[in-house]
């Protein structure tokens, strides 16, 4: 067996999760919907799309946001902190994970980037 695996797929190279025995590692998701189009509407809403993708690919590896220990968030502006922040705090209502918070320049226009890493033993 492979020491690693790879789950989903993406139109850049990367992979939207992988697992690494009872680590699993999602790559960078950014305010995109299923059919590619950036989710418009600001912090709130985009923020809310981001998460929606980091649960959908950490189901693809078998963990849930339960087993999330570390995320790293970027936003584009600073000021947009306090509505990035009432959402995400929406999907880890009690014992919330790590996390790391920069303002960055994205790769495109948008203004928020999420990455995790879960614990979630294999069954």
């Amino acid at each position: 067996m492979s020491r690693k695996q790879t789950f989903g797929t993406s139109h850049v190279p990367l992979s939207p999760a992988v697992r690494a025995g009872d680590m699993v590692y999602v790559s960078g998701q950014v305010p995109v919907r299923a059919d590619g189009t950036v989710v418009d509407g600001g912090i709130e809403p985009q923020t809310r799309q981001v998460l929606e993708n980091v649960k959908a690919a950490l189901a693809l590896a078998g963990a849930t946001m339960d087993d999330v220990v570390k995320t790293t968030v970027w936003i584009e502006d600073a000021r947009d902190f306090g509505g990035m922040n009432k959402v995400y705090a929406t999907y880890f209502p009690k014992e919330p994970p790590a996390r790391t918070t920069v303002e960055s320049r994205l790769m495109i226009d948008i203004k928020v980037e999420i990455e995790a890493v879960a614990y979630a033993p294999q069954k």
